[in-house]
């Protein structure tokens, strides 16, 4: 049985390792992409997109704001992702498209610890 609760607004707690509480388990660690790799991982019914860029972990929206197209299933160039439907690039740090600045890709806060990828929500 799973017991949580919070501790001191500072998280929640779970079998003796302490949590932050807007942030939502993606995957494993031994699940993340290797070097210069992409995948989609879904939580909480939502995708996401996860990146490996020489060993720093990116995670975005795994939609692409040009046409709802899977960023996860996409590639890596030049630090930035580039999905596959129509090629449109986001840059891994801050979302942002060369194509046109009217597009960014959301780029959540993210972290491993204790063996699993973790996202703000």
């Amino acid at each position: 049985m799973l017991i949580a609760r919070a501790v001191q607004g500072e998280g929640l707690v779970r079998q003796g390792e302490t949590f932050m509480p807007d942030f939502v388990r993606i995957c494993s660690q031994s699940e993340l992409p290797g070097t210069g790799e992409v995948r989609e991982f879904t939580a909480q019914g939502r995708a996401f997109c996860v990146a490996n860029m020489n060993g720093t972990i990116s995670v975005l929206d795994g939609v692409c704001p040009h046409e709802g197209g899977p960023l996860g299933e996409g590639s890596i160039e030049e630090n930035r992702v580039v999905c596959p439907w129509h090629g449109y690039a986001f840059d891994l740090q801050t979302g942002v498209s060369d194509q046109d600045s009217e597009l960014k890709a959301d780029v959540l806060a993210a972290t491993v610890e204790q063996g699993e990828l973790r996202v703000k929500i």
